[in-house]
């Protein structure tokens, strides 16, 4: 869970390393990074919330380097595939992805079988942005706020379905913390991305879900769904209304989506620095502040050392979650 006080402990990494962007070399061999086009594979498709962040930092950097920096979209379970093509790939900084809590969190708890470790092969570079997590119902739910909608719930035990966009994604895990923490008997229906299950709530197929902030702002404000809470320590700049939900009754319920660039293991330490001052400060920009905080997403930039200390306490906060709430890869 990232909190008020972590962002706060980033933020003079984030400065420091802002003072290390002005223009320098970093040799590899004879060459000075980059100089060809750099590949950043973002392992969801195109136009979700990963995709978003991915081309919003390729672009600036495109502009910093003065180099090309592509975005590949490598989609499929759940973030693993791209996340392992770039595990694979050579370390030279010329192949970076963008990782978030589902392809460099639950994935490997849920699933034993893909072929990485989120830790041991991948080197960390900065963290990105977080989004929240809203709780979303159906404008049909009888329930103006999540007090009255728990009550509702736990009178028709097993007959409300949420959906999510993946299994082990944020809004999943979200949804499984409410059940823990609220006690309620809830039906999970997993759909292949956070566009159809978002549908399916628009269309009444499922009842509730909680789904990024971004997703749900304009549909919530058209009135074709309602947010009751966001599930975070903090309230949404764009849902101010909306309290979180742990003012709402219901402490602990705080499923942040947290978004990181990364590089295959062994990538040299100077370039690791170079890539991490150039990010920081592209993302740092007030230009591009107000482009991602318009968006729903809250700027979190830091040190290689904060990214890679945010997953291995993520990986122990989730490992306990799956196991508590026995969440299974199927």
């Amino acid at each position: 869970m990232i909190t008020r006080r972590a962002f706060a402990g980033l933020m003079p990494a984030a400065v420091a390393a802002a003072g290390l962007a002005t223009p320098f070399a970093v040799a590899h061999g004879q060459e000075v990074f980059p100089n060809r086009p750099v590949r950043l594979v973002v392992p969801y498709p195109p136009g979700g919330t990963t995709d978003i962040v991915g081309r919003l930092v390729a672009g600036r950097l495109s502009e910093i380097w003065r180099q090309p920096v592509v975005v590949e979209n490598r989609a499929g379970a759940s973030g693993s595939i791209g996340a392992d093509v770039v595990a694979k790939s050579q370390p030279n900084g010329y192949t970076l992805v963008l990782g978030n809590s589902a392809s460099h969190g639950a994935n490997g708890l849920l699933n034993p079988s893909i072929p990485y470790d989120s830790e041991r092969d991948f080197a960390p570079i900065t963290l990105l942005a977080i989004v929240k997590q809203a709780l979303v119902v159906h404008p049909s739910v009888a329930a103006q706020n999540a007090r009255e909608f728990v009550a509702l719930v736990k009178s028709r035990p097993g007959q409300f379905n949420y959906g999510s966009s993946a299994v082990g994604g944020a809004p999943h895990l979200a949804a499984e913390l409410f059940r823990l923490v609220a006690g309620v008997d809830i039906v999970h229906i997993p759909y292949s991305g956070a566009a159809p299950s978002m549908n399916a709530l628009v269309a009444g197929n499922i009842q509730f879900m909680f789904a990024s902030v971004p997703t749900v702002v304009e549909l919530a404000r058209s009135g074709r769904i309602r947010t009751l809470a966001v599930a975070s320590a903090t309230r949404s700049g764009l849902l101010p209304d909306a309290p979180t939900m742990g003012e709402a009754g219901f402490a602990g319920v705080e499923m942040d989506s947290w978004f990181g660039l990364l590089a295959p293991a062994g990538t040299p330490p100077a370039i690791i620095a170079k890539i991490n001052a150039d990010t920081v400060r592209a993302v740092d920009g007030d230009d591009m502040r107000k482009r991602m905080a318009d968006l729903g997403f809250e700027r979190a930039t830091g040190t290689p050392e904060a990214l890679g200390a945010l997953i291995s306490r993520e990986l122990v906060r989730l490992r306990r979650l799956i196991a508590e709430a026995r969440i299974t890869g199927n």
